[in-house]
């Protein structure tokens, strides 16, 4: 599983771009736009293909975006996720229940392992030192003894995914060694093939 995080700024080719990132394979799309408004949202998901719209989940900014767009679901940052307190579970049902997909982020292993509400999936940040973000550095998580299905982010590029994969991460989350590429879509690709031949 490779994911891709939206760049937080949209480019004028931003669009253009992801369409020949679904068309190479791209089936997990983290929509993540912080500063931009519900219309805003609206108006990228409105120049996305509507066929892809089953491989985009939406980050902690517009979970209603749901209710006008068949997307995969919704994404909850761990600062989201921990805000719900003892109503996590009832939230997290809420969209489970129309089959939408909910993934959560974490920074300490240890909090992933405890969480107690079933996710699709799990990303955990910073497994190496970030590749958008130059004050953030990795941590080297092994997390091959959780039974979980995680997914590794931060510093995530062709050259350390396999080394994501040894650390036992199922699946990695990129943005910088996608996006800063000088052909995203290339990098992609070789992000692939990278982590299918990665044991």
């Amino acid at each position: 599983m490779i994911l891709l995080i939206s760049p937080e700024q949209t480019s004028a080719t931003e669009i253009q771009t992801l369409h020949k990132l679904f068309e190479a394979g791209l089936e997990h799309f983290h929509f993540r736009k912080p500063e931009a408004t519900l219309e805003a949202h609206c108006a990228y998901l409105d120049q996305v293909d509507p066929q892809y719209y089953q491989y985009i989940m939406t980050h902690n900014f517009h979970h209603e975006l749901t209710a006008e767009f068949p997307i995969k679901g919704i994404h909850l940052e761990e600062r989201k996720w921990r805000a719900q307190g003892d109503e996590l579970g009832a939230y997290v049902k809420s969209f489970t229940d129309k089959e939408f997909a909910v993934s959560s982020s974490y920074h300490e292993p240890e909090d992933l392992a405890a969480q107690s509400v079933d996710f699709a999936y799990h990303l955990l940040s910073p497994v190496f030192a970030a590749i958008s973000k130059s004050d953030m550095q990795g941590r080297g998580f092994d997390v091959r003894h959780i039974p979980k299905f995680i997914a590794g982010m931060g510093g995530i590029s062709v050259e350390t995914t396999p080394e994501a994969i040894k650390l036992g991460f199922q699946g990695v989350g990129a943005l910088g060694g996608v996006w800063n590429a000088e052909n995203p879509v290339q990098a992609f690709k070789e992000m692939q093939t990278a982590f299918l031949s990665a044991e």
